[in-house]
């Protein structure tokens, strides 16, 4: 199978399956996806989205943060991953909201890096959920499931980003951070991959090299 049969399958089968794929977590406003995002790495959705409304409620807007302490804004997110330094960060990237760009989200990789606790997976989200723009959004998810069907061969999130733009159009690049990130999640999960239950194992190279041939029920073992 070559690459370009293998995207056209992948692509074809999620725009079917799944074609209007979102983000899991809860937000109503770029202020407040910006700070969900920022929790989320190394964290669940589902962790994030249980502290979020309190948060929110309590700092509505970077102004209301950059106010607050490290300490106050810590009393809300305690039970998120590395709950310490995302407190530091949010603190700190709020205040820089405030006093760099007038409290608003910046719409440009290069402005989005340069706020705290902000890396490139996270300004990819923002670019492609709020602005609308071509980007694709490596995390843990979207890098295994790229490399484990043979859509990339990257060591880098960098590396299968380039990798994942070059074969993907444009107007399919921020659903397909999803796609990859939700198949990741729920079937092509990390230590266990569902490859029997899986809709995409006849384009998958992991299933080719190592599944087939096998009885079926040592498929999920």
């Amino acid at each position: 199978m070559t690459i370009k049969q293998r995207y056209e399958g992948v692509l074809a089968y999620f725009a079917q399956a799944m074609p209007n794929p979102t983000t899991e977590l809860h937000y109503s406003n770029p202020f407040e996806i910006l700070v969900a995002v920022v929790l989320s790495a190394q964290c669940t959705d589902k962790r994030v989205n249980l502290v979020t409304p309190a948060l929110f409620a309590a700092y509505p807007t970077p102004q209301s943060m950059a106010r607050a302490s490290v300490d106050d804004i810590l009393r809300y997110i305690k039970s998120v991953s590395y709950p310490n330094s995302k407190a530091q960060h949010l603190h700190d990237m709020a205040a820089m909201l405030v006093d760099q760009f007038d409290g608003r989200v910046p719409d440009t990789m290069e402005e989005l890096v340069s706020l705290p606790g902000v890396g490139r997976k996270t300004a990819n989200v923002m670019l492609g959920l709020v602005f609308g723009k071509a980007a694709i959004a490596v995390d843990t998810h979207v890098f295994r499931v790229a490399n484990r069907m043979g859509l990339a061969t990257g060591d880098t999130p960098l590396e299968v980003e380039r990798q994942l733009t070059r074969h993907i159009p444009a107007n399919l690049r921020f659903k397909a951070h999803h796609w990859l990130l939700l198949h990741g999640r729920y079937t092509c999960k990390a230590q266990r991959p569902l490859c029997l239950e899986c809709s995409l194992r006849t384009f998958c190279r992991h299933f080719s090299r190592t599944m087939k041939g096998k009885p079926s029920n040592s498929y999920n073992s």
